[in-house]
C-alpha cells in the first residue's frame, strides 16, 4: 500500500487547514497587531536589548526575518510552523501506533483551532512559544530517551523560555521527570546543559545591560498585580516602605491584575531599579498573610475555563471601534501615531492591517465554532493524564503535565489571560494521543499497527 493511501485521513484534513491559513493570509494583510505587545517586541528587533517586562526570543525571531521587510513574511513563518507542529504530532502519533483516523482526529485541534491560527498570524510571541514548547516535550518523550534526544529538548524548552518566561516551569517539570525516570546521568546532563544555557546567556546578557541577572525586570510586578485583587494591608501589615502599594479599593471592586500592571495604579514606589524588588517583596507578604486568599485568586481565575465561549466577540462594552483582540477584527483600524513608526520601519512601507472581502468575513464567521472550548479541553488533559499514569505511560504523561503546567501556573503568577491557555493545546492533543495508545501498539511502532487502515 502506499504511504499516501496510510494517511489519506490526515492529508485530507489537512487540506482545509492550510485554506484556513490562507483566508487569513488574503484577508488580513499584512499582519494583526495586539496592544502595544507587538510593537514593543518590533522595538526590540530593531534594537535588541533585555528588557523589563519580556524576554527577547521573540522579538531575535523578528530580528533574523527583518531583512525580508515583510511583516506578511512573519505571519507565513509561523502559519508554516504552526501546521508543521501538527504534522509531526501526527507523525509522532503513527510512529507510536495510533491509526491513521485516531491520529487525525487527535490533531484536528493543532489544524482548525481558530485562536491557533489567530496567533500564528499575530505579531506575538505564542504561536512560537508553542511550537518550542511543544517540540522540546516531544524530543523528551520518546520511549527511551538518548542523550542527543535529551540536549534537543533541553535546547528547545531552553528557547521556549527565554520567549515566554512561563516556560522555565515545563523546563523544571522536564529535570524532575528525567530523574525519576532514572534516564542515566549522560541524559540528565544532556537535558541539564543544553536547557540551561540559553537561559544563562540571556540572563548574563541582561545583567551586563541592566545589573539584573535574570530573564526580566519584573517578576515582582507581575506577582504584586496579582495580589492586588485580594490584598488587605490591615492583615499583611507592611513595612512602611511598602505601605503605599496597599490597595484602597473596597476588595470586591477591584480590577483584575492587568490593570495594576499595566495602568496608572502601577507601583508607585521607589526608582525604576528597586520597584520590582519593593513590589515582589510585598506580594509575598501578601501570600504569606493571606494563603487561602491567594489561592482562591487563582482559583477563581481558574473558573473562567468552565466557560463554553472562550471569548465574547461584542459585549455591551464593545463598539465598532473598541473590538476584541483575540477575534479576528470586523474594520480597519489605523496605527496610532507613537506605533506606526516601528512597525512601518519593519515593513518598509505601510503596516496597518486592511481587511479584504470576503475572506475576512469567512473567517469571522468561522471563528465563531472553530474552536476546541476550554471545558472539553480540560476533560481531554485531565483524562490523558490520569489514563498516563494508569497505563504508566511516562511518554504520554510528560506532554499532559507540561500542558497542566502551562494552565495552571500563570492564574497564580500574572492572572489568567485566555492567550495563556492556547500554547497548551498542542500538548493536550499529544498526551492524550500518547495515552490512547495500547501496548501491542506502543511496543511496535513500526509494525502493523502503523500500516493499518485509516
Amino acid at each position: 500500500m502506499l504511504p499516501a493511501n496510510r494517511h489519506r485521513a490526515f492529508l485530507l484534513a489537512l487540506i482545509p487547514a492550510v485554506v484556513l491559513r490562507a483566508l487569513a493570509m488574503a484577508g488580513y494583510q499584512p499582519a494583526l497587531w495586539f496592544w502595544a505587545d507587538s510593537f514593543s517586541y518590533l522595538r526590540a528587533a530593531a534594537d535588541p536589548v533585555p528588557g523589563t517586562f519580556r524576554p527577547l526570543g521573540y522579538s531575535l525571531f523578528l530580528a533574523a526575518l527583518a531583512p525580508g521587510h515583510s511583516l506578511a513574511l512573519v505571519t507565513v513563518v509561523q502559519h508554516v510552523l504552526g501546521v508543521g507542529l501538527a504534522v509531526a504530532v501526527y507523525v509522532l502519533l503513527r510512529r507510536r501506533g495510533l491509526p491513521g483516523r485516531g491520529a487525525t482526529v487527535v490533531t484536528m485541534p493543532l489544524l482548525y483551532d481558530e485562536f491557533l491560527i489567530l496567533l500564528e498570524h499575530m505579531i506575538m510571541a505564542d504561536a512560537l512559544f508553542a511550537v518550542l514548547v511543544t517540540a522540546g516535550v516531544m524530543a523528551l518523550s520518546r520511549r527511551a530517551v538518548t542523550p542527543l534526544s535529551a540536549g534537543v529538548g533541553g535546547a528547545l524548552l531552553g528557547l521556549g523560555a527565554i520567549t515566554r518566561t512561563i516556560g522555565v516551569a515545563v523546563l523544571v517539570l522536564a529535570v524532575v521527570f528525567a530523574l525519576l525516570r532514572r534516564t542515566g546521568w549522560r541524559t540528565l546532563a544532556g537535558l541539564v546543559l543544553a536547557g540551561t544555557l540559553p537561559l544563562v546567556a540571556y540572563a548574563t546578557w541582561m545583567y551586563g545591560t541592566s545589573g539584573t541577572f535574570g530573564l526580566t525586570r519584573a517578576d515582582g510586578l507581575f506577582l504584586w498585580a496579582r495580589t492586588m485583587t485580594f490584598a488587605d494591608c490591615s492583615v499583611i501589615r507592611p513595612e512602611p516602605r511598602l505601605a503605599r502599594l496597599c490597595p484602597t479599593t473596597p476588595v470586591a471592586a477591584r480590577p483584575a491584575p492587568a490593570f495594576w500592571m499595566w495602568g496608572a495604579a502601577s507601583p508607585p514606589v521607589g526608582t525604576p531599579r528597586d520597584r520590582n524588588a519593593l513590589a515582589g517583596r510585598f506580594a509575598r507578604a501578601a501570600i504569606m498573610a493571606q494563603p487561602f486568599d491567594y489561592l482562591a485568586a487563582g482559583a477563581g481565575d481558574l473558573g473562567r475555563l468552565l466557560r463554553w465561549e472562550r471569548t465574547t466577540a461584542r459585549s455591551a462594552s464593545m463598539t465598532k471601534t473598541k473590538t476584541n483582540p483575540y477575534w479576528f477584527p470586523f474594520e480597519e483600524r489605523p496605527l496610532r501615531e507613537s506605533t506606526r513608526a516601528v512597525a512601518e520601519a519593519y515593513e518598509g512601507g505601510p503596516a496597518a492591517t486592511r481587511l479584504t472581502e470576503p475572506y475576512a468575513g469567512w473567517l469571522r464567521v468561522y471563528q465563531r465554532f472553530g474552536y476546541l472550548p476550554f471545558p472539553l479541553l480540560v476533560a481531554l488533559l485531565g483524562g490523558a493524564v490520569v489514563l498516563a499514569s494508569v497505563r504508566r505511560r511516562p511518554d504520554a504523561l510528560l506532554p499532559g503535565l507540561a500542558a497542566a503546567a502551562l494552565v495552571l501556573a500563570p492564574p497564580f503568577l500574572t492572572g489568567f489571560d485566555v492567550r495563556y491557555v492556547v500554547p497548551a493545546i498542542p500538548l493536550t492533543c499529544m498526551a492524550a494521543g500518547l495515552a490512547a495508545v495500547g501496548r501491542t501498539g506502543a511496543q511496535d511502532c513500526r509494525g502493523a499497527s502503523v500500516g493499518s487502515s485509516t
